[in-house]
């Protein structure tokens, strides 16, 4: 069974961090180290967006709106790809999922998502 599972959101007050975890199990993704992963979120009312990217080769891309105050990073081993989020704020208030895509087979796969509330 494939499955991207997230875990890590929750209610944080302006300027905190969270550190959301994306687990992939099911044997499609015995060549996960070859799958760009990426985080996405959407927001109450908006479409969903492009977080930040991490490619096979460890190479990243981040939206302009959190460059600087997110860090995605991925570790092969253990099929878990990460996004540490510093000094947040409230319009990063999102559902946030995680993606994984094989474009040489045509794989995309979504998690469920996790609730990201900044609030104080």
């Amino acid at each position: 069974q494939v499955q991207l599972v997230e875990s890590g959101g929750g209610l944080v007050q302006p300027g905190g961090s969270l550190r959301l975890s994306c687990a992939a199990s099911g044997s499609i993704f015995s060549i996960f180290s070859m799958y760009a992963m990426g985080w996405y979120r959407q927001a109450p009312g908006k479409q969903r967006e492009l977080v930040a990217t991490i490619d096979s080769g460890g190479s990243t891309n981040y939206a302009a709106s959190v460059k600087g105050r997110f860090t995605i990073s991925r570790d092969n081993a253990k099929r878990t790809v990460y996004l540490q989020m510093n000094s947040l704020k409230a319009e990063d208030t999102a559902v946030y999922y995680c993606n994984a895509n094989y474009r040489a087979w045509a794989y995309d796969f979504w998690g469920q998502g996790t609730q990201v509330t900044v609030s104080s």
